[in-house]
């Protein structure tokens, strides 16, 4: 038997448009993804420290290079972006927030808080 279709699979994303419930989602899951690269950066710093004076300069130089300040930087809006949704999600556990009102609200508050606290945190490392 042949089941061979020139039906699309579904969902198809030709089909769909991104909604923020999807979007937020799929960056949870980049984030998370993000952060176990963090936790790696976090492994070698400690690492680097082990070994010596030499290699820990050698390691907080190159995390104060433009990209280390880059990752560093997407690394904290990651950390605050996975934080704040993962508490909406334990809303959500409690029964809070299915309305769908309440989803574009909180999924709207999560990302104003990362954005919020990822600068509050780079304005006072800029500050002091």
């Amino acid at each position: 038997m042949n089941y061979q279709s020139n039906r699309p699979l579904s969902p198809h994303l030709q089909i769909y448009k991104p909604q923020i419930t999807s979007v937020m989602s799929i960056m949870h899951r980049g984030t998370g993804v993000f952060l176990i690269l963090g936790i790696l950066m976090i492994m070698l710093w400690t690492g680097s420290l082990a070994i010596g004076p030499a290699a820990f300069s050698a390691y907080q130089g190159t995390l104060q290079t433009g990209l280390g300040k880059v990752f560093l930087f997407i690394l904290s809006f990651c950390l605050f972006y996975h934080l704040a949704n993962g508490i909406r999600h334990l809303l959500w556990d409690f029964g809070w927030g299915y309305e769908f009102k309440q989803v574009y609200l909180s999924g709207w508050l999560v990302v104003m808080v990362a954005v919020l606290f990822t600068g509050a945190l780079w304005a006072r490392l800029i500050i002091s």
